[in-house]
């Protein structure tokens, strides 16, 4: 069943899925670590996040974010590793994002990345398989898609245990061609 833009906690076995804010973004960016913190309730990797990660992983600027958050920031999610000893011991290990709600075309472009200590531990299946769920149960979502290069073999893993299937290929300006994946709702 189909519901609204609901951006409540999605929760897995292992993770917490925040749901990722424009006070959250502008922390990262101004490199306010202790507010960021504060706002997803867990530590920060040291390394990660920084400036140069969020302008990677947004395709549009902190000022067209701030103009319209609920559509650049749509279902994005950090995630956070449930702490043995309870919140305290909570951390982020990465993220799950799309780029931007999706336009007529009902299409969600997901992209996700898990810091380094996390990396190989199953986290971005993990989180990424509840945010395909997600999107997919919007009205206005008629597929998710994913987009790396073929030589990217842990994203093409993942990719593949959500339950993606290549659709085409996608040029890159300078890498060359990218694959692009997808599921339907």
């Amino acid at each position: 069943m189909r519901t609204g833009q609901d951006m409540s906690l999605l929760e897995t076995p292992r993770l917490k899925l925040v749901s990722l804010t424009l006070g959250i973004v502008e922390a990262v960016i101004d490199g306010r670590r202790e507010d960021a913190e504060a706002l997803v309730g867990a530590r920060m990797p040291e390394r990660w996040p920084n400036r140069e990660l969020v302008e990677r992983a947004f395709s549009a600027s902190l000022h067209a974010i701030r103009a319209n958050p609920d559509a650049c920031l749509w279902g994005g999610r950090v995630l956070i590793a449930r702490g043995e000893r309870g919140e305290r011991d909570s951390r982020v290990l990465g993220s799950v994002i799309f780029h931007g709600k999706p336009g007529d075309d009902g299409i969600a472009e997901i992209a996700y990345g898990v810091e380094e200590a996390s990396q190989g531990q199953g986290y971005a299946t993990e989180a990424v398989a509840a945010c395909v769920r997600w999107a997919l149960s919007q009205a206005d979502v008629r597929a998710v898609q994913a987009v790396t290069f073929g030589w990217h073999r842990a994203s093409l893993r993942v990719i593949e245990k959500v339950g993606m299937r290549r659709v085409g290929v996608r040029e890159h300006e300078t890498m060359g061609p990218l694959l692009v994946f997808e599921r339907r709702a």
